[in-house]
């Protein structure tokens, strides 16, 4: 009986140790592995064939389900692979023994998600991928994928870069970071995704969906964001909000503020910095902090009203959107004439070959942009040519017509300013006479 008992309390302690969070919290690595011995496969033959049937065979027909989304987010595709394969030689080499040591930071991940765990007791379950791609993500998360991108995420500054081409300094400058020093405030990022509602693809939703990754990753890790976006924003906030303000409702836009140096900053991902920062002035006025972690993770990106109540009661910018995106719309160029005739008439002489229209600005004369009216196609006139006047300030069509037809042009946003302000979208609506 006493036998029997020390098995029973035995199992039972083995069983408890099982259910642990830590133990719950699945870390998976089975595709740096499955990479590697494609690697070794790879360089072992000069046969493109049989070098993508090794690619496939040992690496993306085992992908796991992390990798297989790394992927389809990414748009990897098997002959970028193979090309930096051959190409980076050193690099795969340097970075190899990192890729394979993975273990040593499971402990500290697992202990950064049961800390976010404890900031948001609503946490859902998602599993932790080490992916292996080509250099376009060090990390991203959806559903319940959390996905770190391993040749990023797991080089450092003995990294050999030196065979990279110009267009992969961006990835020599992660390297700086030391990032697996911080590969549990990425991790944390990256789960953070895995709670939020999708994001809507604006520059607001883009920015409080990944300033609020990045503001939790923060808390949970006390590591503040190991990227030049940062400091920047720090020392340069002023300047940079009246910037964002100016932008924040332009399309043309979001782009220079999240995936690269186009902008008048030359630094990238600036949009991470902003959203976080309103997610801290919102976390700092509230009273209960886990219902402000709560309120900010389960924002309603589709819901307008939500949004706007979030960013305002932040106090953050120095009006309220509904203001910002009027001043925005009161930027925008317009269309003042046209000039052979007056919107909407009813009796355009079916001869007329071409359609003038006069900007309230010089536009970029490189960009047209025409689309159809709420007739479609059908009320789209024959169109040969579309011609701006070499001062930029306006645009013939030159058309065919027919009689006693009602026909539609839609000028759309498209065309743009120099500085890629978008024009206000102008519908040309007309009839033509018997």
């Amino acid at each position: 009986m006493k036998h029997f008992l020390i098995l029973f309390f035995s199992s039972l302690l083995f069983f408890n140790c099982d259910k642990t969070p830590e133990a719950q919290q699945k870390i998976i690595n089975t595709d740096i592995k499955n990479f590697w011995k494609a690697y070794d496969h790879i360089l072992a033959v000069n046969d493109s064939t049989l070098q993508l049937k090794y690619l496939e065979e040992y690496f993306l027909d085992k992908a796991t389900e992390g990798q297989q989304g790394m992927i389809r987010a990414r748009n990897y595709a098997p002959k970028e692979y193979l090309n930096a394969i051959k190409s980076y030689p050193r690099f795969w080499n340097s970075i190899r023994k990192n890729t394979l040591n993975t273990a040593q930071f499971d402990v500290q991940i697992r202990a950064g998600i049961e800390n976010l765990k404890e900031l948001y007791p609503d946490l859902k379950p998602a599993t932790i991928y080490y992916t292996m791609g080509v250099f376009r993500s060090p990390g991203t998360g959806f559903n319940d994928l959390a996905l770190i991108g391993s040749e990023f995420a797991l080089g450092d500054k003995y990294t050999v870069t030196e065979e990279f081409p110009e267009n992969l300094n961006y990835v020599k400058n992660y390297y700086t970071i030391n990032p697996p020093a911080f590969l549990d405030f990425l991790n944390i990022h990256e789960y953070v995704h895995t709670q939020q509602n999708p994001a809507l693809d604006n520059t607001l939703s883009q920015s409080l969906y990944e300033g609020i990754a990045d503001f939790i990753a923060t808390n949970v890790t006390n590591k503040k964001p190991p990227f030049k976006y940062h400091n920047f924003g720090l020392k340069n906030e002023a300047k940079l909000k009246t910037a964002f303000e100016n932008e924040l409702f332009n399309i043309r836009k979001m782009g220079d503020w999240m995936w690269n140096e186009n902008n008048q900053f030359k630094t990238r991902d600036l949009i991470y910095f902003i959203g976080a920062r309103i997610a801290e002035a919102n976390f700092n006025k509230a009273s209960d902090k886990n219902a402000a972690i709560k309120e900010m993770i389960e924002l309603d990106y589709n819901n307008d009203t939500e949004i706007e109540e979030y960013v305002n009661s932040s106090g953050y910018f120095s009006k309220t959107l509904k203001d910002l995106e009027q001043q925005f719309e009161e930027s925008r160029p317009t269309v003042t004439a046209i000039n052979q005739f007056e919107n909407g008439s009813q009796n355009v002489p079916a001869a007329l070959t071409e359609i003038t229209l006069s900007f309230s600005e010089k536009m970029d004369s490189n960009i047209k942009s025409t689309g159809f009216g709420t007739l479609g196609k059908n009320g789209f006139p024959e169109v040969s040519s579309i011609d701006f006047a070499e001062d930029g300030l306006s645009i013939t069509y030159k058309v065919s017509l027919k009689p006693n037809k009602r026909y539609q042009i839609l000028l759309e946003n498209g065309y743009r300013t120099e500085n890629e302000i978008p024009l206000q979208p102008f519908l040309i609506d007309f009839k033509t006479g018997k």
